[in-house]
Order: C-alpha cells, then sequence, then structure tokens
C-alpha cells in the first residue's frame, strides 16, 4: 500500500501511499511536497503537491540555472518498467507562477552492476580520495598477477 522512493542525493526518502487517501491541508508543506501514488495500468503514477516555498525545487539538469519553482508547483511522475533492465522515469512539472506552459522530460534508467558512491560532500571528505586509492591499488595488484602469471 506504500512505494518508498528513495534519492542517492542528500538521502532523499519518498513514502508514498497507493491507499486512494486524501492530500495533505494545503497549510503543510513539506520540502519533498506530498505524494500520491496510483498505478495506470503498468505504470506506477506519482502525483506530488504542497512543496515548502524554500524549496525551490528544480529536477537536475533539466532547467537553466538560477531558475526554482513556486510554491504551487505540481509534479506528476511516471514510472514504467519496458523490460528486465530498463524503467522509463517521465516527469512533468506545472508551474504557472514560473513556466508558461507545463514541460515534460523522459529519462531512461538502466540497472548496472557500478558501485553506487554515498552523497558526502562536506568539508574535509577523504572517502572518495580512499575509494580512489584503495582502487587503483587493486588495478595495480591484478597487473602485477597478470605479469606475473604470463612470465
Amino acid at each position: 500500500d506504500h512505494v518508498v522512493l528513495v534519492t542517492e542525493m542528500v538521502h532523499t526518502t519518498r513514502v508514498v501511499p497507493l491507499d486512494g487517501r486524501s492530500s495533505l491541508s494545503d497549510d503543510i508543506r513539506l520540502w519533498s511536497g506530498d505524494s500520491r501514488g496510483h498505478w495506470e495500468g503498468d505504470t506506477l503514477v506519482v502525483e506530488t503537491a504542497n512543496f515548502r516555498d524554500e524549496r525551490r525545487w528544480i529536477p537536475l539538469g533539466s532547467a537553466p540555472a538560477g531558475t526554482g519553482s513556486s510554491a504551487n508547483m505540481t509534479l506528476v511522475e511516471r514510472f514504467t518498467r519496458v523490460d528486465a533492465d530498463t524503467l522509463e522515469y517521465e516527469f512533468t512539472v506545472t508551474d504557472p507562477e514560473t513556466w508558461t506552459a507545463p514541460w515534460t522530460a523522459q529519462q531512461p534508467m538502466r540497472r548496472n552492476d557500478l558501485t553506487l558512491f554515498e552523497y558526502a560532500c562536506h568539508e574535509g571528505n577523504h572517502s572518495m580520495e580512499g575509494i580512489l586509492a584503495g582502487a587503483r591499488a587493486d588495478d595495480k595488484a591484478a597487473a602485477q598477477v597478470a605479469t606475473q602469471g604470463s612470465r
């Protein structure tokens, strides 16, 4: 009766009810908005409103720098499984105070076996340096084994 959407950026987690409950009062504003979901065939549709005024939400890489949103913005996201390894993500932003018309973008999301590194942006963050140094040491050791094995 719920779907949980986790975004690695700043560890944002949204719990989306799928049980048809009504949205929160317009007086209640959340940083990630108030989301409600439902199924349209094989597509999960998530409708979100009630973003905080301070949020100034923009989808990553989808708007010019300095643009944002108003408190009346609504977001409709559609998640459709295309095949075993592909999820089609589509979102539509409606905000008459910011945009002259609603706009939509799509992004295929492919399953992969890559490592997802923690978002840890802070002064003195040495984790990425350590991760890369460890990976380089592993690569060097593997190359030495390969070289010794070929002699």
